[in-house]
């Protein structure tokens, strides 16, 4: 490929009397420009086509519903755990599972659609040529994504390993040249939400009903970041009891208390506190209250010795600063520091295990103890479990709940009190409901018991009365 440029050589007269051409070879130029226009289109890892070119596309799409019946629908599709697998396993195997990925949702695509790599782990796929009734359009989408999850739940080989990975997807309808495609892309957005709440590997279409709880979560959320400052965060205490049924410590458990909801579920604002980062400094404030309280009750000749445990998430535990702010707070409200449990959960495993563990070792050199919560309900590890320098085991809700009916959870108590005994970890039971349950605990070899067989969490002033009681 070339282009000429001719140039004339005048004579006396002053006219032209030839041209001389001058030629050049502009191929490499126009490769290059190529292969910058497709770079600008397309992501580097996948090869597939980007933000910039599903814009276009998703544009095109809409605006062919002016002359065109039917319906099309934006079916946004995230990896379910894709961290994890960054993060245990490293983010060249995370990249090899994208790249995976992407050719997986080629090979079943139509013709007539288009998948777009979004960013991180997310892809797009611009779906055309739905049909113009609503329930059936519903319905082809369905199909599609029921093959996606097929297509995607087959195990990967990925690093010389199986891995198996699910898909949730979540899909907006449209079927207007009026429509949106910003809007599009948050209508599938609040779907992709409503799927991984309900469980993941699911597929869930945009409603008004999913915008609503959309909407309201925002609000939450805007409200909980106020509630620090409002004093509408205050904390209960569930007892913790011996073998001798005496109580020797309490479980800190935060409550909100919403000046128009009322009492807001720990399951519904700690999961929000969790993913808007919000976490640590509320973490902060529930260590704070729970050790000016311990100080209170280490003044009280009879109550001394309790002892208080508290929860502590993984992104606190991550923080740069962890170790000094517990010291900061132990040191501030002057509690014995061997009365303060911290209790953290497995999915310290799926971090940087040995960073947690010096920070671990550095506050238990304080004497502060560590507590594994939910024991055998997340990523267990053995190899992790052993190095990890903890005093105490959870036995999980979970497993107390059907140790009298179910083989299965019974022999896992079991092997967990096994375990623990072997670690030298004193062993808590949670979630005890009944004295038959109790009994089986106490038998076989279990120290501690905490469940509404002894105690709901108490308001601090009617825990102050059941101490009282006690003594």
């Amino acid at each position: 490929m070339g282009s000429s440029t001719l140039v004339p050589v005048l004579g006396q007269s002053g006219k032209p009397e030839r041209y001389i051409a001058i030629r050049a070879d502009i191929t490499s130029k126009k490769k290059t420009e190529a292969k910058n226009e497709y770079m600008a289109l397309h992501d580097a890892l996948t090869g597939l086509p980007n933000r910039r070119f599903m814009a276009e596309k998703l544009n095109l799409a809409i605006s062919r519903k002016e002359n065109e019946s039917g319906h099309g629908a934006v079916m946004l599709i995230d990896l379910d755990n894709f961290k994890e697998v960054n993060d245990m396993l490293g983010h060249g195997v995370g990249d090899e599972l994208l790249m995976q990925t992407a050719t997986r949702l080629s090979s079943i695509l139509r013709k007539t659609d288009t998948v777009v790599r979004f960013g991180g782990d997310e892809f797009v796929l611009i779906l055309n040529h739905l049909d113009a009734e609503r329930d059936v359009a519903v319905k082809d989408v369905k199909n599609i994504g029921t093959s996606i999850q097929a297509e995607l739940t087959v195990p990967y080989l990925l690093g010389g390993q199986q891995l198996e990975v699910t898909p949730s997807i979540g899909v907006a309808l449209f079927n207007s040249e009026k429509d949106e495609p910003e809007n599009l892309l948050k209508k599938a957005d609040i779907a992709l939400y409503a799927a991984k709440e309900a469980g993941r590997n699911q597929l869930t279409i945009f409603s008004p009903l999913l915008q609503d709880k959309a909407l309201e979560r925002a609000l939450l959320v805007q409200d909980l970041r106020q509630a620090q400052d409002k004093d509408e965060l205050i904390l209960f205490y569930q007892p913790i009891i011996d073998s001798e049924k005496r109580i020797k410590g309490v479980e800190a458990l935060l409550r909100w208390v919403h000046p128009i909801h009322g009492m807001v579920s720990p399951e519904k604002f700690i999961p929000l506190a969790e993913e808007n980062g919000l976490i640590v400094p509320i973490g902060e404030l529930v260590l704070e209250m729970a050790c000016k309280q311990l100080a209170k009750w280490q003044h009280d000749d009879i109550q001394k010795t309790l002892t208080m445990a508290v929860n502590i998430s993984v992104r606190q535990l991550n923080q740069p600063n962890f170790v000094e702010m517990v010291k900061r707070v132990v040191a501030r409200t002057g509690i014995h520091a061997s009365s303060l449990t911290l209790e953290i959960t497995e999915s310290i495993f799926q971090r940087d295990v040995n960073s947690a563990i010096t920070k671990i070792n550095s506050l238990r050199e304080e004497g502060i103890k560590f507590s594994l919560d939910d024991f055998g309900t997340g990523y267990s590890s053995l190899t992790y479990l052993k190095q990890l320098p903890i005093d105490y085991l959870k036995i999980d809700k979970s497993f107390v709940n059907d140790i009298l009916e179910d083989k299965s959870s019974a022999a896992i108590a079991v092997a967990i009190i096994a375990l623990a005994k072997s670690l030298e970890l004193k062993i808590v039971a949670e979630g005890i409901e009944d004295h038959q349950q109790l009994d089986w605990l106490l038998a076989n070899g279990c120290d501690f018991f905490q469940g509404y067989l002894f105690s709901r969490p108490l308001h601090p002033n009617n825990l102050q009365l059941t101490l009282e009681t006690k003594a």
